[in-house]
């Protein structure tokens, strides 16, 4: 299967190195140098994964991913060459999959893209089933059903999509119900990390979850801040 993929790039050069790169591995690329175009590919084209750049003349970046996040599931990789640990942390927080800063390596690019689209295959492989038989690896709360081995995550049978990381927050969290873990626990029992993860990457993986599962986010049930300690999954 050949991936098509979206540079994002206001500079030229950096933008026909990317594009050139990934068409010899073998995906098919588009490139648009702003957000106006962008959004011209992303009507015409059918889009797999976009390598956005933060610093672009006409819009910011960071706000064209939270955008692209409140009607779509796209991979989102910013590309950038901001260090603030803050802009990455906001990155995530706006629902960016993965944030690389220049200059970086063509190949660590490759890599970081081949496993964000092999995760996002996983996961709507997962959700278009309809049918889950319970097993150990099934999670039945209030009215969710969270299968960890099909990595999906339904409420009536209306699937809910995850990033890698939350998923990986929902099995740590899962996995000790009614018990308080730190922010330091649950940072070793995931994988994800941005350059350098902290308290606050946690604090914004909760937010984005609250904000997918809880009824009320300022009033949760599902995932409780204890103050001072860290967080708790109180899912019945």
């Amino acid at each position: 299967m050949s991936y098509h993929v979206l540079v994002v790039e206001d500079d030229v050069v950096t933008r026909s190195k990317l594009a050139g790169y990934f068409e010899k591995e073998g995906y098919q690329v588009s490139e648009a140098e702003n957000g106006v175009q962008m959004r011209e590919v992303l009507q015409s084209q059918n889009i797999d994964l976009i390598m956005l750049d933060i610093n672009l003349p006409d819009e910011d970046g960071l706000m064209l991913t939270r955008e692209l996040r409140s009607h779509s599931d796209i991979g989102i990789i910013l590309v950038t060459g901001r260090t603030d640990s803050i802009d990455k942390i906001v990155g995530l927080e706006m629902g960016a999959d993965d944030y690389v800063t220049k200059p970086f390596e063509l190949r660590e690019l490759l890599v970081r893209v081949k496993n964000l689209l092999w995760r996002i295959s996983l996961t709507n492989k997962a959700v278009s089933r309809d049918t889950f038989e319970p097993d150990g690896n099934t999670v039945h709360f209030s009215d969710w059903i969270f299968d960890k081995q099909r990595r999906s995550l339904s409420r009536h049978g209306e699937p809910v999509k995850l990033t890698k990381a939350e998923y990986e927050l929902l099995v740590a969290l899962s996995s000790y119900p009614n018990q308080v873990l730190s922010r330091d626990r649950i940072l070793n029992m995931i994988s994800h990390r941005v350059d350098a993860p902290n308290d606050r990457t946690i604090d914004v993986l909760i937010r984005r979850m609250r904000a997918k599962m809880e009824f009320d986010p300022k009033n949760p049930q599902i995932f409780i801040t204890v103050h001072g300690e860290g967080y708790m999954f109180a899912g019945d």
